[in-house]
């Protein structure tokens, strides 16, 4: 890693890369079909920011639900996998910090499962540019990630007017090779980055953390 490596923890809005990693996981374990079905709770349908906007009693797929939560960095499809997966919201934040502990992210604290502004009394979910970099690491392992993370615009629901999902990760489109990770922001957060390219067969990933326009 060429990083600070005292760097000090920071909010950091790409948190989603590890719902997705514990979840390829148990897809890789067979232990969760990606055509397995996931329905949709009254709390999931409540997620506000950037969304799919979920209905309670809707299904949809575990893989259509991975595409909205990487490409639209959707907060209603973290909420309904999460659920799906662990039973509850803060059982799978006990699977993201469990995991990031095995994993050495001793900078990293999640406490949700999307990576909205905390609400009054609630803490932020904390990273390092290390850490963020150790989780893309181990994501690069998984070459099926590359299907989510590389694609720019993906229709959600199918029907005569689909919510037509897009990339917020600009480099997939401008810079040769990009195929990921993801990008994030929120004000306190500032903006973060996690991308990765592969050229000549040699994969680089480069995290930044807490910046502003």
């Amino acid at each position: 890693f060429e990083d600070n490596a005292d760097a000090p923890a920071q909010p950091a809005s790409v948190i989603k890369l590890m719902n997705l990693l514990i979840i390829l996981e148990k897809v890789k374990a067979g232990a969760l079909p990606l055509d397995e079905q996931v329905k949709v709770t009254a709390e999931s349908a409540k997620m506000g920011g950037s969304q799919v906007y979920l209905k309670e009693g809707e299904t949809f797929t575990v893989d259509e639900l991975l595409y909205a939560l990487v490409v639209q960095s959707a907060n209603d499809a973290a909420a309904a996998l999460a659920i799906h997966v662990a039973g509850s919201r803060q059982a799978f934040v006990d699977l993201m910090n469990q995991k990031a502990k095995a994993m050495g992210m001793s900078g990293t604290a999640f406490h949700s499962v999307h990576g909205l502004p905390p609400g009054k009394g609630q803490l932020p979910d904390v990273m390092t540019a290390r850490d963020v970099s150790r989780l893309c690491l181990e994501l690069a392992k998984h070459p099926e990630a590359f299907a989510y993370t590389s694609t720019q615009k993906k229709p959600f629901r199918q029907g005569a007017k689909p919510f037509i999902m897009e990339t917020h990760n600009h480099l997939l489109k401008s810079f040769e090779g990009c195929d990921g990770f993801k990008t994030g922001f929120y004000r306190k957060a500032g903006y973060s980055s996690a991308v990765t390219a592969l050229r000549n067969g040699r994969r680089i990933i480069a995290v930044v953390l807490g910046t502003y326009l």
